[in-house]
Order: structure tokens, then sequence, then C-alpha cells
């Protein structure tokens, strides 16, 4: 009797796990489903341009340091003209 009652809860659990992860998977192929999944996609893009929009923005403003001190326009090679 115990082994029985061992062998129904086993499948109704199992049951119960195959529902629910098919359900997911039905979810994913509906209207909704595919928009958050778009969503979630271009939102990863957009993070990943405005990422690399940052990136190229702080290696220009770090170039053109370079070369205002190179080129003696930042200040530090002023000369002034004593009598």
């Amino acid at each position: 009797m115990t082994r029985r009652l061992f062998y129904i809860a086993l499948g109704a659990t199992v049951g119960v796990l195959v529902v629910r992860k098919a359900t997911r998977a039905a979810d994913r192929f509906t209207p909704a489903g595919v928009q958050r999944g778009v969503t979630g996609a271009l939102a990863g893009v957009a993070d990943a341009i405005r990422d690399f929009g940052d990136e190229v923005r702080a290696g220009m403003a770090e170039r053109e340091t370079e070369l205002r001190r190179e080129l003696g326009l930042d200040g530090s090679h002023d000369v002034v003209d004593t009598p």
C-alpha cells in the first residue's frame, strides 16, 4: 500500500513539473511572450551600444588631453615675456 502511494505521489509530482515546464515553453510563443523576448534582446543591444559610446567618448577625451599636452596647448608651456 505504501509503495503504491509513493508511486502515485511521484507520478503527480512529475506530472506537475512537466505541465509547468510545458506552460512556460508555450508562453514564449504567444504574442506577449515573443514581445518580452524581443524587448529583452533590444534592451541588451541598447545597453551595449550605450556602453560602446561611453568607451569611445572616454577614449576621445583621453586622446585630446594627450594631444593638447604634446602640442603645448594645455597651458603648461606658456611663455611669459619679461623685459
